[in-house]
């Protein structure tokens, strides 16, 4: 709130209207789940908000809409400003590699049991999708 105060006397739009929408979706989490949100709850539904900023982003610069692409870049921005610091792909593959020795993968077929271990450990801190990816390309070149 406190930001959203700083962000209208600033008159910064686009960070009033990020701000809102993620205290809207936090209201609407709270009150589908009839009480307060915990921050691993709040952690999530700013990591979904991330999530669908990253695919219009993707989308809007695959159609050549490059403002619209922009725009949701500043969003992006300021929903990761209230997220954990993101884990830098040397973290993430260390942990994969320590993963993969704890479960004895040996095969691209080992990617579920690998994948079981690593989530839990990078949740909030690294996309899914890298994480699977840099599972699967470890897992191959074994």
């Amino acid at each position: 709130m406190a930001d959203l105060k700083k962000a209208m006397k600033s008159k910064d739009t686009i960070k009033v209207n990020t701000l809102r929408m993620i205290l809207t979706t936090l209201k609407n989490l709270e009150v589908e789940k009839m009480k307060e949100a915990s921050d691993e709850e709040v952690m999530e539904a700013l990591m979904k908000e991330a999530k669908k900023r990253k695919e219009a982003i993707e989308e809007y610069e695959k159609h050549g809409r490059i403002e619209l692409a922009e725009k949701e870049k500043k969003e992006l921005e300021i929903i990761e400003s209230y997220l954990p610091k993101q884990l830098s792909e040397e973290e993430i593959r260390k942990i994969v590699m320590e993963a993969i020795k704890e479960v004895g993968a040996t095969s691209p077929k080992d990617l579920g049991k690998v994948m079981q271990f690593v989530m839990p450990k990078v949740k909030g801190r690294a996309d899914g999708k890298l994480v699977n990816k840099m599972v699967r390309e470890i897992l191959e070149s074994l």
